[in-house]
């Protein structure tokens, strides 16, 4: 066979990458990054000022877009085949989808709301404001969808529509279907959620004192979402997980460990409203509260329970009886968590001289055996 060099032949490529820089909008790359402080630039496309956010521990099927809407202004419409699912971090608005067979919706949001957009549906953002902007985050599945097709104008202009993921119309108000799996493990089922920081949340006391959570089910959607709460002036377990889960803090006052087996020291990430750190593939981390108030976060991924889309996103998730998975069980029954007999000595020692230069009495001991 003769050998040949073909001129421009090259390998390793990363086709999401290449169309994230050919879109011409800022990237923002990190370990953990504050969303409200990251510059956006003109995005052509969707016609308003955006970002691509790609974090340390994202993976290789997930990542973020911000999209910035100026006062009075809206976006472009705009369908696309990557899943995608959005948090109000600033701003008040509406958001309209029409789809093919002629049937549409919409519906208004503000700080806090969270909504997912059917696969291919049209939609476009409008800002409720005439003098503030409009700022939204969106975690998506552009990267495995742009790595399959390697053509943007498939993904963006391919006129079908996925039926069977548009909802019931209660889904697009606030309503929804809850699907008691099991605490830890309930699922709430809808489009729209209007304020993640007063939805009501359900026990999960095996990841802690007082944790609280909420999976959600989002427009038939493969991706995963939940939200947790940690009770005042506690925190919970550690637990590892696969790549790609965006946390994002919603409330209250405190700090993350992130660290691999046998590190010799700490990875810390300190909260604040719109900070976002996902842990990297099989790295534990441990969320810890330092005020007399709970705090929330979210946490927006691929593995969702419904439908994973691979065995290993399974086996993290929740099993077709609604039982927890590995990311629920203890290291000694072969699961991914971390019990508190078992963590490290320092990382309570760590949080108990948190507590004291906040001024906070700990609501939370260790048990005797490793106190």
């Amino acid at each position: 066979m003769e050998k040949t060099a073909a001129a421009g032949f090259t390998v390793g490529r990363d086709a999401y990458q290449e169309w994230v820089d050919g879109e011409g909008v800022p990237l923002h790359e990190g370990i953990a990054l504050n969303l409200l402080q990251l510059d956006t630039a003109d995005w052509p496309r969707f016609g308003v000022r955006g970002a691509a956010v790609h974090f340390k521990g994202r993976g290789d099927f997930c990542s973020m877009f911000l999209y910035d809407i100026s006062a009075g202004g809206s976006s472009s419409p705009v369908r696309h085949l990557y899943e995608a699912i959005y948090f109000v971090l600033e701003g008040r608005g509406s958001t309209r989808l029409q789809f093919d067979d002629g049937r549409s919706q919409q519906f208004e949001w503000g700080p806090r709301s969270f909504f997912a957009i059917p696969i291919n549906a049209t939609y476009q953002h409008f800002n409720g404001s005439g003098r503030e902007r409009a700022l939204l985050v969106c975690t998506t599945t552009a990267p495995l969808v742009m790595k399959i097709f390697r053509d943007a104008a498939f993904v963006f202009n391919t006129p079908h529509d996925f039926t069977e993921r548009i909802g019931k119309d209660e889904y697009y108000s606030g309503g929804g279907d809850l699907h008691a799996l099991g605490p830890g493990n309930n699922i709430w089922e809808t489009n729209f959620v209007p304020d993640l920081g007063t939805i009501e949340l359900m026990a999960q006391e095996a990841r802690g004192k007082g944790s609280t959570n909420i999976l959600f089910s989002l427009a038939g959607s493969m991706m995963h979402a939940h939200i947790a709460q940690v009770a005042p002036a506690t925190y919970k377990k550690a637990h590892r997980h696969a790549a790609g889960a965006h946390v994002m803090t919603l409330t209250g006052e405190g700090y993350s460990l992130l660290w691999y087996p046998g590190d010799d020291d700490f990875t810390r990430v300190d909260w604040a409203f719109g900070t976002v750190f996902p842990p990297c593939e099989g790295q534990f981390h441990q969320h810890f509260v330092t005020s007399d108030n709970p705090s929330r976060y979210l946490a927006t991924a691929i593995y969702g329970s419904r439908y994973p889309l691979t065995e290993r996103f399974r086996q993290i998730g929740v099993d077709k009886d609604g039982k927890g998975g590995t990311q629920d069980r203890s290291l000694k029954d072969g699961g991914d968590q971390i019990e508190y007999e078992d963590q490290d000595p320092r990382i309570h020692a760590i949080w108990l001289e948190e507590m004291r230069k906040h001024g906070i009495t700990p609501r939370f001991e260790l048990p005797v055996s490793v106190a």
